[in-house]
C-alpha cells in the first residue's frame, strides 16, 4: 500500500489538511506531520535557533501516525523523514492549502516548500491548493477526491527528479471541472501596499495589505487554466540555475568553460 506523508502550512487542524487526510486514509497508509498553527508564507524557512516541539495527535480518521510541530512546513517534512517516522514514505502531499498558489506565489508558499523538501529528499511530491480555500464556506472535498484519484497516475507516470507537481484546484465542484491542464507558472502580481499603524504605546508598525492585480495571462499558464475552471498542474523544480544565462555569460565574459 502506498505510504503518503501529508503536511501543510495552514496547521494540522486546518480543514484542507483534515479533509485530504480523511480521504487519502481510505485508500493509502497515511502519516501526518504538520505545524501546530498557521505558518503561511513561510517559504522554505527552517528553525535553527530554538527547539522544535513535537506532539503526537489523535485524528478522527484512521491515519497511521500524526504529529504537530512548532516548526515551519519545511521543518515538518524534514523531521518526518529524518526523525519521526520509521517507514519509507512513497510520496509527500502538501495541502490542501486555503487559497491558490499560482505563479509567483510558489516563491513564498509554505505549502509548496513542504513539497519541495520532499523532492530534496528524493521523494515524489505534490503541493495542492484550493483557489477559494480562504472562504469559510469553501468545500475541500472535491480537491481531496481529485488528489486521491490522481496519485496513482502521477506515481505511474513519474514525477521528474528535483521537481514537484504544483496542483491548483478551481473553485467549482468536481463535476464542473473543465479538465486537467499541464501548465507553466503565470505572473501573479500584488500591489504590495503597507499600512502604517501605531500601537497603544506609540510604536510604529506596518501591516502588509497588498491585493492581487488582475492582469491578462498567456495561454498555458496556471492562472489562465484556473480562470477556465481547469485543474492546473505545474511541474516546479528547486534547481534555480539559469542554464541559458550561464552559456551567455561564458560567451560574453570569456571565462573558462
Amino acid at each position: 500500500m502506498l505510504k503518503v506523508l501529508i503536511s501543510n502550512d495552514d496547521g494540522i487542524y486546518a480543514t484542507g489538511l483534515q479533509t485530504l487526510a480523511a480521504k487519502l486514509s481510505q485508500h493509502y497508509e497515511v502519516y501526518v506531520v504538520a505545524p501546530d498553527r498557521e505558518r503561511s508564507a513561510m517559504g522554505h524557512a527552517l528553525t535553527l535557533h530554538k527547539p522544535i516541539r513535537i506532539d503526537e495527535v489523535e485524528m478522527k480518521f484512521p491515519v497511521a501516525k500524526a504529529f504537530s510541530t512548532s516548526g515551519t512546513p519545511s521543518d515538518c517534512v524534514k523531521l518526518a523523514l529524518n526523525a519521526l517516522l520509521d517507514v519509507k514514505i512513497d510520496v509527500v502531499v502538501s495541502g490542501i492549502n486555503h487559497g491558490p498558489n499560482l505563479g509567483s506565489d510558489v516563491i513564498y508558499s509554505g505549502t509548496v516548500s513542504a513539497a519541495l523538501e520532499g523532492a530534496i529528499h528524493g521523494i515524489p511530491s505534490i503541493a495542492v491548493s484550493l483557489v477559494n480555500g480562504s472562504d469559510k464556506l469553501a468545500d475541500f472535498t472535491h480537491g481531496a477526491e481529485f488528489i486521491a484519484e490522481f496519485l496513482p497516475t502521477a506515481m505511474k507516470v513519474g514525477i521528474p527528479a528535483k521537481s514537484i507537481l504544483n496542483v491548483n484546484i478551481p473553485a467549482v465542484s468536481k463535476h464542473h471541472f473543465a479538465g486537467v491542464q499541464i501548465t507553466e507558472l503565470g505572473t501573479r502580481m500584488y500591489t504590495d501596499s503597507y499600512e502604517r499603524r501605531v500601537d497603544p504605546r506609540g510604536g510604529v508598525y506596518y501591516w502588509l495589505a497588498g491585493e492581487v492585480i488582475e492582469t491578462g495571462e498567456a495561454e498555458g499558464t496556471d492562472v489562465e487554466a484556473i480562470r477556465n475552471n481547469m485543474v492546473a498542474v505545474s511541474p516546479v523544480h528547486y534547481n534555480l540555475s539559469n542554464y541559458s544565462a550561464m552559456t551567455l555569460l561564458k560567451e560574453k565574459l570569456d571565462v573558462q568553460h
